[in-house]
């Protein structure tokens, strides 16, 4: 089992930066692959980002590769996403995830989420 907490979105300005935290609980964190996903509204929710599990292999989104990076912290017991030259179409709620098996990018890959957290950047 594997129960995660999000933190970290808020308001930027077009060209800023912010970092996604996800804090995980239990036992199995550190041998389970993680991603991020975002929904923007009237949307479905769509691949961001993922990680293997000791975070050795990464996996972008081409929407957003180049711009954010995903990074885990198994010691801690966190997940993180930092995000830079932000858009406005970058916008949505963003959710942390915990995979079960299948293909990094899509959403039936995983079995664990995040309560999501709201990114809105203005232009």
């Amino acid at each position: 089992q594997v129960h995660m907490v999000q933190s970290g979105g808020g308001l930027v300005q077009a060209g800023g930066s912010l970092t996604l935290s996800c804090a995980a609980s239990g036992r199995t964190f550190s041998s389970t692959a993680m991603g991020w996903f975002r929904q923007a509204p009237r949307k479905e929710r769509e691949f961001v980002a993922a990680i293997n599990w000791n975070g050795g292999s990464t996996y972008y989104a081409d929407s957003v590769k180049g711009r954010f990076t995903i990074s885990r912290d198994n010691v801690k017991n966190m997940l993180y996403l930092q995000m830079s030259s932000l858009k406005p179409e970058d916008t949505a709620v963003y959710y942390c995830a915990a995979m079960r098996g299948g293909s990094y990018f899509n959403r039936e890959s995983y079995a664990y989420w995040g309560q999501g957290t709201q990114v809105t950047v203005s232009s």
